[in-house]
């Protein structure tokens, strides 16, 4: 399984995911299985976004006004799509290397990003808020997701919508994303996952409730080996999956 925008509740200089700016932006290099995986979560996010908000991805710059935070957003893979789509992006990693190669490959690419080496509690305290909020591959390298959870809430903004991407706690998640990525084909660094922290869908959807949030679509990610390539498949969340939830009724950020 691909590697992570690394997001933890402290920075670890020692990260399987310190990696110079050209190894993130390098699609053949360490982080190939990343950026293999990044079009089919991008376009699921813009799918359910569109719908979401009453976008129309035909026009130019469609995402114009949208206030987004990528948390865990190691080098830019998806910050940038974003930017380029017209919407106000923030970039937030707590390892200052992936920031710093993140800020260096916008600067090249003519983008404006507002990157921060922080977590999102700092951001919670500031009272920043914001309209699409992404989490992708960051809860399963948290201490504490419940706590995540209620800092990633306290930026939603009313009417936001809020995006998860993980790995199940299944066994198939155990052959396929510790024993075959990690060790026989060395697709990630080994030790990139703990399989313990892999949260179940259910689990999941438990937690975003106790911190306001309601689930309201899921789908899973499923990996072609052969060809590289990736699908969606509503019905199976068994390895990768996401999930996206908006502000539950009476809570903070729900609509008025």
């Amino acid at each position: 399984m691909p590697p992570t925008e690394r997001a933890a509740t402290k920075p670890d200089a020692s990260a399987p995911f310190d990696h110079s700016i050209e190894e993130w932006w390098d699609p053949k290099g360490p982080l190939a299985a990343l950026h293999s995986m990044t079009p089919i979560r991008l376009d699921t996010i813009l799918a359910q976004s569109a719908a979401h908000f009453g976008i129309d991805l035909r026009r130019e710059e469609p995402l114009a006004g949208l206030r987004v935070l990528d948390i865990g957003c190691g080098g830019g893979l998806a910050a940038e799509p974003f930017c380029r789509l017209g919407a106000s992006v923030m970039g937030l990693d707590p390892q200052e290397s992936a920031v710093r190669a993140a800020r260096q490959h916008a600067r090249m690419a003519g983008l404006e990003i507002e990157y921060r080496a922080a977590t999102v509690g700092s951001l919670a305290e500031e009272g920043r808020q914001f309209d699409l909020v992404l989490a992708l591959e960051v809860v399963e390298h948290l201490e504490s997701v419940p706590d995540f959870l209620e800092a990633a809430a306290a930026v939603l903004a009313q009417g936001g919508l809020i995006v998860f991407s993980t790995l199940n706690r299944t066994r198939r998640s155990l052959a396929l994303a510790i024993v075959g990525a990690e060790w026989i084909f060395r697709w990630v660094p080994r030790g990139s996952h703990d399989w313990r922290k892999f949260i179940q869908p259910g689990e999941l959807s438990d937690m975003l409730a106790s911190a306001g949030l309601r689930a309201v679509y899921e789908t899973g990610f499923i990996y072609r080996p052969l060809t590289g390539q990736w699908r969606t498949d509503e019905r199976d969340l068994s390895v990768n999956y996401a999930m996206l939830a908006v502000p539950a009724p009476g809570s903070d950020a729900s609509d008025p």
